[in-house]
This record gives C-alpha cells, sequence and structure tokens, in this order.
C-alpha cells in the first residue's frame, strides 16, 4: 500500500520560508508525477505545483509562480516543495499526491494517493 507523508510545515512570518517534502513507502515516486496542493479554512481544495516522471516539466498555480519551486531527490524518494517569499494568502493544509498518469496534473482527479497533510501558517 502507497503512503505519502508530508513534513515540513509551521508557523513562518510573512516574507519567509519553507521547505516542504513529501516521502513515500510502498511505491517510489521516482517514476510518477507528483503534486502538491493546499487547502485553506473554508476553500476548496487547489492546485499548487507538479512536476512531471522524469523532472523535465513542473507545473505552477498562477498565485504561486516564481515563489515556489518542486523538485525531486530521487535517491532519497522525496519531492520537495520550496516556498520563498510566503504571504498570508499561502496558509493552508498542504496535500502532496501521487498520480499514476502524466496529464491533467493540474487536477485532483489525476492522482491516486495523497498524504495527510502539513499546516503552514503565514502570519502578517
Amino acid at each position: 500500500q502507497v503512503q505519502l507523508v508530508e513534513s515540513g510545515g509551521g508557523l513562518v512570518q510573512a516574507g519567509g520560508s519553507l521547505r516542504l517534502s513529501c516521502a513515500a513507502s510502498g511505491r517510489s515516486l521516482n517514476n510518477f508525477p507528483t503534486g502538491w496542493f493546499r487547502q485553506a479554512p473554508g476553500k476548496e481544495r487547489e492546485f499548487v505545483a507538479g512536476v512531471s516522471w522524469d523532472d523535465d516539466n513542473s507545473y505552477y498555480a498562477d498565485s504561486v509562480k516564481g515563489r515556489f519551486t518542486i523538485s525531486r531527490d530521487n535517491a532519497k524518494n522525496t519531492v520537495h516543495l520550496q516556498m520563498n517569499s510566503l504571504k498570508p494568502e499561502d496558509t493552508a493544509v498542504y496535500f502532496c499526491a501521487q498520480s499514476g498518469r502524466g496529464y491533467g496534473l493540474k487536477f485532483e482527479s489525476a492522482y491516486d494517493y495523497w498524504g495527510q497533510g502539513t499546516q503552514v501558517t503565514v502570519s502578517s
């Protein structure tokens, strides 16, 4: 059974940085597209970033483009989300997810497995 575990969340001031990590067990992340989503209180879960299985392509929501970077560490079977210049509106629970297909990565329906999420809180 595939399990995804996020880490790295916390409380940070606006303008600060955090790096989230997603580790997998049961199936390697290395050969599957992986994405990050977030859900703020009272809002629907939304796409944040995604990376193709071969790390050749990455995708970002407009709201985080230029501030967030998704990357793979294949040696550690981990996918990271580097978040810089954080804003209060980035406050949310962040989820990583693994897809079994290589398209539609901006949509939840593309993903088969999800982590439990890690809380990111950005204070103003």
